[in-house]
């Protein structure tokens, strides 16, 4: 600036340092933030997109704590877990890679997650994060002998703590693991477990096989919660030389058995399903409580979601009024999009705008570019593959008709693919793809070989556009077949 001839030196000084002071002013809104946020991810198990009353306000379950983060956050309407079943959602939210790109099926004795694969707790520490983790893996451990280290699990996979179980509270065996450690041997037996009026895979459902004296089913879900309080706690009266906090809590619930503690029985509309539902809404409210005592809540980039769809059939909708689905086809398992669209919200204080919408469509692979945004964590070569930041939609400044990503791949439990590009989804054949019957089918004279829906226009998939619209069948499939070359 210069001063004008006629100026006062006096005036055209202060101007110059107001006009200093408002430029320093601007470069600070707009310079990376220097303390980034905790990060917690709160991920529920086998939840339906239409059964928190946020995103379904026909829903016959009080879930006030979930709809309060939804209220003071953003919510997606068009996220979807990597996978439409539970270890290989966890494996795209750990990787940012799409599960079909890895052998899952070894989970059960041996990791999935390779040693030398960079992961979301691993790129997170290595940017100054202290991360812990509570609850459901899923991911598969060497399993070597109870009295030998379960190596390959969380603690090696990235996680400064782990408390929490091996998979799903009806897949013996049932034990809990400190670290790399089993607390206890599975040294009894439990009888299998099944409720009448239900499907042999709903209610109080689990599987016989050994159990750890120390292990009781009902106590999970609070025994979870609480571990989850005492690191807040721990971290807040001992943080971790500065470090900020990175947790994941995956809550196996309300994934069978649905065990409902005696406040909640008969406290929803959706029978033992919706019972046990309230409960882990309240396990949630205790743990954003801890935050909130510890002084870190409005400090906190808040994820909560589910890892796939429900487990709840037409018949369950029809006795009980109570779409889990909302309004989607389909269930768990599938290649519709009930099978794996999920809720998704995030909770920002001061950077995500309260009672925000985004329709942009993203993937759990996602995440892990995104927190390494948000943490300003450098990416090594090769992490996160099918991994896309949606940290510019957090802040408000992605324009909403411009994608953050390319087309989202996945695989349904039955091996259908599907891929969604913009408003276009194609599956590479007839059927699910998973538990909604029919699973798979084989075409008959002149039927389509797949299917193909316009969402934005038929969000419930009932009308197949495959052989109507051959051009757009042609470019999905070429897509995802040089998606599916480039592993």
């Amino acid at each position: 600036m210069q001063s004008h001839p006629g100026m006062n030196q006096n005036l055209y000084t202060a101007i110059r340092v107001v006009l200093g002071a408002f430029a320093l002013l601007l470069t600070a809104s707009c310079a990376p933030d220097s303390d980034p946020p905790h990060l917690v991810i709160i991920l529920m198990d086998d939840m339906g997109y239409g059964d928190p009353g946020c995103y379904n306000p026909d829903s016959k379950i009080p879930t006030p704590h979930i709809d309060r983060l939804a209220h003071e956050g953003m919510r997606f309407r068009d996220a979807h877990a990597a996978g439409a079943l539970c270890h290989p959602s966890r494996y795209g939210l750990m990787t940012g890679r799409y599960p079909f790109r890895a052998d899952l099926s070894v989970w059960r004795k041996h990791p999935t997650i390779e040693a030398d694969r960079p992961t979301l707790p691993s790129i997170l520490r290595n940017g100054g994060y202290h991360t812990a983790m509570i609850g459901k893996w899923h991911l598969g451990f060497d399993e070597k002998g109870y009295d030998e280290p379960l190596s390959g699990g969380p603690a090696d996979r990235g996680f400064d703590q782990y408390f929490g179980i091996r998979a799903s509270t009806d897949i013996p065996p049932y034990f809990y693991i400190r670290g790399d450690r089993a607390v206890q041997a599975p040294t009894d037996t439990i009888e299998a477990s099944f409720s009448p009026g239900w499907s042999p895979i709903q209610g109080a459902f689990w599987r016989k096989g050994a159990i750890a004296p120390d292990l009781k089913l009902g106590d999970v879900l609070p025994r979870l919660t609480d571990e989850a309080i005492a690191i807040i706690k721990d971290y807040s009266e001992q943080p971790r030389k500065g470090k900020p906090l990175m947790l994941y809590l995956a809550y196996p619930a309300p994934h069978t058995p649905w065990l409902p503690s005696p406040e909640f029985v008969r406290k929803s509309g959706a029978g033992m399903y919706g019972d046990f539902l309230m409960m882990v809404d309240d396990q949630i409210g205790k743990v954003t409580g801890a935050l909130k005592e510890a002084g870190m809540w409005e400090h906190t980039l808040l994820l909560f979601s589910s890892d796939n769809g429900p487990v709840w059939y037409d018949a369950d909708v029809v006795r009980f009024g109570h779409d889990a689905a909302g309004g989607l086809r389909g269930m768990k398992g599938d290649a519709w999009e009930a099978g794996h669209r999920v809720p998704f919200i995030v909770r920002w204080p001061g950077k995500v705008q309260a009672g925000s919408i985004s329709d942009q469509t993203i993937c759990f692979t996602d995440v892990l570019a995104t927190f390494s945004e948000v943490a300003g964590a450098e990416l090594p070569e090769g992490a996160g593959p099918d991994s896309h930041s949606f940290y510019e939609v957090l802040l408000g400044r992605q324009p909403a008709p411009e994608p953050v990503r390319p087309p989202i791949v996945m695989q349904s439990a039955y091996g259908a693919y599907l891929i969604r590009s913009g408003p276009w989804k194609l599956i590479d054949r007839l059927g699910s793809g998973g538990f909604s019957e029919p699973g798979l089918c084989t075409p008959g004279p002149n039927e389509p070989e797949g299917q193909l829906y316009h969402l934005e226009e038929d969000p419930g998939e009932r009308v197949n556009l495959y052989q109507d619209r051959p051009e757009v069948v042609e470019m999905l499939l070429n897509k995802l077949s040089k998606i599916l070359e480039n592993q």
